[in-house]
């Protein structure tokens, strides 16, 4: 299942270079993954320094 980026997220860029297949882009408020392309690695969730990005 897709991760999500909840409203946790500060726009830090972290995950963004983390994800392997380039899923996950920057939102006005927060970064958004696109779940047709996320293969739910999880190495976006690891790297999150806030914990805004959960399993669906």
């Amino acid at each position: 299942m897709p991760r999500k980026v909840t409203d946790a997220c500060i726009q830090c860029g972290a995950c963004i270079g983390e994800c392997p297949v380039n899923a996950i882009t920057e939102g006005d408020t927060q970064s958004i993954i696109d779940p047709a392309a996320c293969i739910d690695c999880g190495a976006c969730q690891a790297v999150c320094p806030v914990e805004a990005i959960i399993e669906e």
